[in-house]
């Protein structure tokens, strides 16, 4: 088990339980060994890349992509992506090599590296004469991916995990070190990234250290980010105006406290968030969530309530039977309003709004519990229902309002809000209300091994199947011609 020597000269080690430290640690291994792949992956991408989200080049063509199309930048035979973590308006993604690559919207140092020598440039977000141009070319060196300066990282540790939020990146070492860079956003504008000291971190830059024990696991939401050490404490850093980061933060002291901090949880073994929520699952499989709750995507109670919160880390309601034996959490994924749970035997549940189809729910199956507005609308699910007359699921990931979901076969579905074609498609712009199979050429003849979804758009991973494996697929699933 690895000690850390804590910044602070003040604290006085305690005493480790090993039996326990090693229970955390090799559950959260088994979480965190989802997050490589063992062979390189094709990557695809699609949905609406006006801030050069979809890293398929300048031109103009590539701001709506409605299908998913294989990225040219990142041939899988040399470039050998192994992961990748999507964000709201960027993506980075690992190589084998332990190098990391990034594309997207650059406005706050999200990439990790300069941009500023495009011959495009986009107007910054921010900007008072900002607009969208749908017709001139994208900024090449936001809309393209290219490799970060990797010698501020130590050359004899590897990359782990990456998570990438709406402003932010941060990567996770196998030494249990964190290199983060970009910004924080609240409701006013920049945040800053740390404490008062730092307001924009435009390159990778160590984050001090934090817990006495190593970093194993991360967990991103929009503008916060969550940390699990391998004792099984919470940390967490970032804005905190929706209580995402688990403790009231004052005001006048927003600033100063803009660094990791734990705030009372102990015994975690796996961590989520969500865009301004988050979960904990501890070693003895109860779950709990908070922050914002106005549509129940929390899953902490069967009302709904406008504007609500939940304050502090509170249970969530789970169906009987999770948990238990083959249906333990596998993993968790959330978007703004929406929160999903898929369970080790390939079951997936949903709970949160209903609006853009969030939760994958057909209307005529909404439980009992469904929230109806004072027009009788049916607005919200605010407990875990599960998804009935789909797959069986290995993987998911929820952006802002669309999800995807990966079938044990290695088939992508999605639903959702349609009108940005992030769920992949085709032209049809319509909301889909239940998970549904992306089907088209590029991806066809591949197992789909990570999904990432972003505000809108949408990342897949994937390796070739073999001719013996593409005929195999086209007789289960129908397919031949």
């Amino acid at each position: 088990m690895s000690k850390r020597t804590h910044t602070s000269a003040n604290d006085t080690p305690k005493k480790v339980s090993k039996t326990h430290a090693a229970h955390i640690i090799n559950e959260v291994k088994d979480y965190s060994a989802r997050y490589i792949s063992a062979e390189p992956l094709d990557v695809f991408c699609w949905g609406t890349g006006s801030m050069c989200e979809l890293g398929l080049g300048p031109l103009a063509k590539n701001k709506e992509v409605k299908r998913p199309r294989l990225n040219p930048f990142l041939p899988r035979d040399e470039v050998k992506i192994v992961s990748f973590a999507v964000g709201g308006m960027h993506t980075i993604a690992l190589d084998s090599d332990n190098n990391i690559w990034s594309w997207g919207c650059n406005d706050v140092g999200a990439l990790g590296r300069d941009t500023s020598g495009a011959k495009e440039k986009l107007k910054d977000m921010d900007a008072d004469d900002s607009s969208d141009d749908d017709d001139g070319d994208l900024n090449e060196m936001e809309s393209t991916p290219h490799k970060l300066d990797m010698s501020v990282f130590p050359k004899d540790a590897k990359i782990v995990q990456l998570a990438a939020l709406d402003n932010l990146s941060c990567v996770l070492l196998d030494n249990g070190d964190i290199y983060a860079w970009g910004t924080f956003r609240c409701n006013e504008g920049i945040l800053g990234f740390y404490q008062d000291q730092i307001k924009v971190q435009n390159t990778p830059w160590k984050v001090p250290t934090f817990s006495k024990f190593d970093i194993v696991q991360m967990a991103g939401g929009k503008d916060h980010i969550l940390f699990l050490d391998q004792e099984g404490v919470v940390f967490a850093w970032g804005n905190g105006q929706q209580n995402q980061l688990g403790r009231k933060i004052m005001d006048r002291f927003r600033l100063k406290t803009l660094d990791p901090r734990p705030f009372g949880l102990k015994h975690i073994k796996y961590i989520a968030s969500g865009e301004n929520h988050c979960f904990a699952l501890n070693d003895k499989g109860k779950l709990v969530s908070w922050g914002l709750n106005q549509f129940g995507q929390c899953g902490t109670s069967t009302t709904v309530e406008d504007g609500a919160l939940v304050t502090k880390p509170t249970k969530v309601i789970l169906p009987d039977g999770v948990s238990e034996g083959s249906r333990k959490i596998r993993s968790i994924s959330a978007g703004e309003h929406h929160s999903l749970i898929l369970l080790e035997d390939g079951s997936l549940y949903s709970c949160g709004r209903l609006d853009m189809c969030e939760v994958g729910i057909a209307h005529d199956r909404l439980p009992a519990e469904t929230y109806k507005d004072e027009h009788g609308k049916n607005r919200s699910v605010p407990v875990f229902t599960k998804l009935e007359d789909v797959p069986l699921f290995k993987g998911i990931a929820a952006g802002s309002h669309h999800s995807v979901a990966i079938s044990q076969n290695g088939i992508a579905y999605s639903w959702g809000f349609g009108e940005t074609y992030a769920v992949g498609l085709g032209p049809d712009d319509e909301d889909i209300e239940t998970p549904t199979r992306i089907k088209n050429t590029a991806t066809k003849n591949h197992r789909i091994v990570f999904a990432g979804c972003g505000g809108q758009f949408s990342v897949s991973g994937g390796i070739p199947l073999s001719s013996t494996e593409s005929e195999e697929r086209a007789k289960e699933m129908g397919d031949e011609d």
